[in-house]
């Protein structure tokens, strides 16, 4: 099925969808999911690495995390990216100045991250409108999407870009649905209800799984979910990504607008132009990473302090650290000393598996 056609699909459901029964709406949010993943596999780029080429989008990850910049045009992403890694990525006062997408780099705590400038969103990118879907593939790629929002019209541009990038599969500050689905060889769709169920009946419930193929299934839901939690759970496809809502331009507001719209959850206002509140923004960068820092210690000597290994919070076992510095480190380890708060008692003899905190120290005894 070409672009065109399943745009016109597209299109079609979400009109639909206004005069839909509840049943019947979960149907066409079912078929709209469907269209909408062969959509972003069919648009430019393939899909989730982003497009390639010589479009600037098929930009090679380096560091040790990566972060999206996503806003409509002139909201000031090109100066944030110039103020924190020194990259100019061709800043001026007028709309659609950044054409590719730019990287960056910055460093915080020990931290390298990858900074994207990415071309200015807008609205009807899933109609392949602007370069939307490219921005979009790119940011399922990163760790942490900064959505930056002129001060001057904040919540338009926030609602807008947040159902663009749900459009495409991207959950915002969510965590994966509660649910467990296992397709079956025979037998009809097993429901199984850890809590009860205020938005779903198993009628709703069998006929969404088929809808994606899960004719004999067993399905366990630990929540009470919603409709979209169980089209998102069918999928399977689904990117959960941490977000911060930069509010720029902050120096052309008043003190009372600004303290309301501060009261949105995620945000951080700043100006890139006159550096203010500039540090709060990295250190909410480098929280909503979840990143921590492993300090090495070379036997009979003090530790390094000024170099440390950056892990994610979710890989940061002994072994993860060893094979970060190299891949024969772990090979040939044998047992690690470690002083710090994942330690019982300070030094700790641990295997491979021994999780590491924030800070710690780390000596490794090689076979």
């Amino acid at each position: 099925m070409s672009i065109s056609s399943i745009e016109a699909k597209i299109k079609g459901i979400e009109e639909e969808k206004n005069k839909a029964t509840e049943g019947h709406l979960g149907m066409l949010k079912a078929k709209l999911a469907k269209y909408k993943k062969e959509l972003l596999d069919l648009s430019a780029g393939g899909g989730p690495g982003g497009s390639s080429g010589g479009d600037g989008f098929g930009v090679r990850a380096t560091g040790d995390a990566r972060v999206g910049l996503v806003g409509f045009p002139s909201v000031g992403k090109s100066t944030l990216l110039q103020k924190l890694t020194g990259v100019d990525s061709k800043a001026a006062d007028y709309e659609f100045t950044t054409l590719t997408c730019i990287p960056g780099n910055f460093q915080y705590k020990g931290c390298d991250v990858q900074l994207l400038d990415l071309p200015g969103i807008i609205e009807g990118a899933a109609e392949g409108r602007g370069r939307g879907r490219q921005v979009i593939g790119v940011a399922r790629t990163c760790g942490l999407i900064l959505i930056m929002l002129d001060a001057s019209k904040p919540l338009q541009h926030k609602k807008i870009i947040e159902e663009e990038l749900e459009g495409f599969g991207i959950r915002l500050n969510k965590k994966p649905p509660k649910i467990k689905i296992k397709k079956l060889e025979k037998g009809p769709v097993n429901i199984i209800k850890i809590v009860k169920q205020t938005h779903l009946d198993d009628q709703l419930i069998t006929k969404l799984c088929k809808e994606f193929r899960y004719n004999s299934a067993e399905v366990t839901i630990r929540q009470d979910a919603t409709m979209d939690d169980l089209i998102d759970a069918l999928e399977g496809n689904r990117i959960y990504i941490p977000c911060l809502y930069v509010l720029s331009k902050i120096d052309k507001i008043s003190i009372e607008e600004l303290t309301m719209l501060s009261k949105i959850p995620h945000v951080i206002p700043i100006s890139g132009k006159d550096e203010w509140n500039m540090q709060e923004l990295l250190e909410e960068i480098w929280k909503e990473l979840k990143m921590i820092r492993v300090y090495t210690k070379p036997k009979g000597q003090i530790p390094d302090l000024d170099d440390p290994v950056i892990l994610s919070k979710d890989k940061c076992t002994i072994e993860d650290f060893c094979l970060k510095i190299h891949k024969r480190l772990a090979e040939e380890f044998n047992y690690a000393w470690v002083w710090g708060t994942s330690a019982k008692f300070n030094p700790q003899k641990v295997g491979k598996n021994h999780k590491l905190d924030d800070e710690d120290v780390v000596q490794i005894v090689k076979k």
